[in-house]
């Protein structure tokens, strides 16, 4: 009877740590339910100039076409003149450059054309200019063209820079501006010794911002 009953405690203090054990394993860190706070980004929107990339497009555009960065700026009569003044300085260079090299290759041919005629003339119309006046000629009009190709490549550049410019200064506020003309007296100094002075009517110009 007493091993019954002494077998009964300890299945009973058995059965009582296993569910103590099972109740330990299964508890959950309370950390875990714990809700993480999201990251709120507090750092301030970037600025976007747009006067910037309107520069940087115009600057693209006028590259890939000269003077299409001027027109999409925005067409006025003053950027349509701008155009105009790029398209017909690109016409003179080209037209002096077509004359400066027809006359080359004539002072060239008549040089080339004396040397296979034992240094005689053959061409009348330069009987009388001798070979170094042909030499010269034809070096003049050699740097003549030279000087036409590094004024088509500056009148390229400078329709670069100038629609950069001119997108640039399309988004700069200078904000109101007011110009007012209102006249006034001039003291004239005509004789310094005496302190003597003259008035004398003038303009003044005021500008305020």
């Amino acid at each position: 009877m007493s091993k019954i009953f002494l077998l009964s405690v300890f299945l009973f203090f058995a059965s009582f740590a296993a569910r103590s054990q099972e109740v330990l394993v299964n508890k959950k860190d309370s950390t875990a339910l714990t809700p993480v706070a999201k990251k709120v980004d507090t750092l301030k929107p970037k600025y976007v100039n747009p006067g910037k990339i309107a520069g940087r497009r115009a600057m693209i555009r006028s590259a890939m076409l000269p003077g299409l960065g001027q027109i999409r700026n925005g067409f006025t009569f003053y950027r349509g003149l701008k155009v105009a003044g790029i398209y017909t300085g690109a016409t003179l260079l080209t037209l002096s450059f077509i004359d400066n090299n027809k006359n080359y290759h004539i002072f060239l041919d008549e040089l080339l054309a004396r040397q296979n005629n034992g240094g005689k003339p053959v061409n009348p119309r330069y009987a009388s200019v001798s070979d170094q006046g042909l030499i010269t000629a034809k070096d003049t009009f050699k740097r003549n063209k030279e000087v036409i190709i590094f004024s088509y490549v500056g009148l390229y550049l400078l329709n670069i820079v100038e629609a950069y410019i001119d997108a640039r200064l399309k988004y700069f506020d200078v904000g109101d501006v007011a110009v007012k003309f209102s006249p006034t007296v001039i003291n004239m100094n005509t004789n310094s010794m005496y302190g003597l002075s003259t008035p004398a009517a003038g303009l003044k110009l005021s500008l305020s911002f």
